[in-house]
């Protein structure tokens, strides 16, 4: 193994998204360890982790993205496996969360997914969660384990220091995700702005305002992630209204469902469209304006950290 201070650690990959944790791993210095899954004919998954586990640190990495149920059992099934195999301890590295929208009682007798799912993780074995850029603050608490909760804001801030930030704007879609855009404002050395957002289903929104600077300026559009992108498209209708100078499109989490990444691209006046590799985008599906930035170094130094019992808060200063 690479280096000798990760000899005990023992780390496996999920189907969800394979190449990111292979490009962790290399960063890391250590191999991703086999497993094998199986489908019976009654329509059960079965998972054989192919590596020695017992008393060594154990890392599962599993971004839950669509089939996010499929991946949740697998994820699941992973977990219990591990501590069967008398792991010391068993990490989950979730890069996207995809239950964390579900994180609050707003209709009659709903589930509240968010919290459920975490205690579904936490009772399956899971010991710890390293996650990044989670839709809302409450979900970190859904846990009954330790929580690290990265942000993939400086991976952001790096890609867009190469263009002239002195007229710059970081619109929020709403004030939800306006804590988020003021951060990233500061990293920038720019302004921030917000839109107030109403949502009316999960493919209808309204965007009544925008608060801030925008005429004139170059704006960045930031949100946490992009489902269906009905949000952006909204808010860019409000911007036009207010004549920036540039658009482009910024999101951790690029789901990129129901072909958004053509609709978003489609509109001549946004730029670019970046987002990080947390979830994978088929190839077949990105646009020559999509840029997708790498977070498996900031997750590999994180599992780093974790390992040897270093701090990770100084590393990812909280928003």
């Amino acid at each position: 193994m690479g280096n000798p201070s990760l000899r005990d650690i023992a780390v496996f990959s999920g189907s969800a998204h394979p190449e990111l944790a292979a490009e962790i791993c290399t960063h890391l210095g250590v191999p991703l360890l086999p497993v094998q899954f199986e489908r019976f004919a009654n329509d059960c998954l079965q998972v054989q982790l192919q590596a020695n586990c017992r008393e060594r640190d154990v890392y599962i990495i599993q971004p839950l993205v669509k089939p996010v149920q499929e991946h949740l059992v697998e994820l699941l099934l992973m977990l219990d496996a591990a501590r069967g195999a008398s792991a010391a301890r068993i990490s989950v590295v979730m890069p996207h969360y995809a239950y964390a929208r579900s994180d609050k009682k707003d209709a009659p007798r709903i589930s509240i997914g968010g919290r459920l799912v975490a205690d579904l993780m936490v009772t399956a074995g899971a010991d710890r969660v390293l996650a990044m850029t989670l839709h809302s603050p409450q979900v970190h608490g859904f846990f009954s384990v330790p929580v690290d909760h990265l942000h993939a804001l400086h991976e952001l801030a790096r890609h867009f220091r190469q263009y002239d930030l002195s007229n710059a704007t970081v619109v929020s879609p709403d004030l939800g995700n306006a804590k988020e855009a003021a951060h990233f404002a500061r990293l920038l050395g720019a302004r921030v702005a917000s839109g107030t957002k109403q949502r009316y289903a999960d493919d209808r929104v309204e965007i009544t305002s925008v608060i801030g600077d925008i005429a004139g300026r170059d704006v960045i559009v930031l949100d946490d992630e992009i489902a269906r992108g009905s949000t952006v498209l909204e808010l860019l209708d409000r911007l036009r209204e207010l004549k920036p100078r540039t658009i482009r499109v910024a999101c951790t989490h690029g789901l990129f469902a129901d072909k958004a990444i053509d609709r978003i691209g489609s509109q001549e006046d946004v730029l670019e469209i970046v987002c990080t590799n947390t979830v994978p985008v088929a190839v077949e599906e990105r646009s020559e304006k999509l840029k997708i930035l790498s977070i498996a170094p900031a997750m590999a130094e994180a599992m780093r950290r974790i390992h040897n019992g270093e701090s990770v808060s100084s590393l990812f200063e909280p928003i």
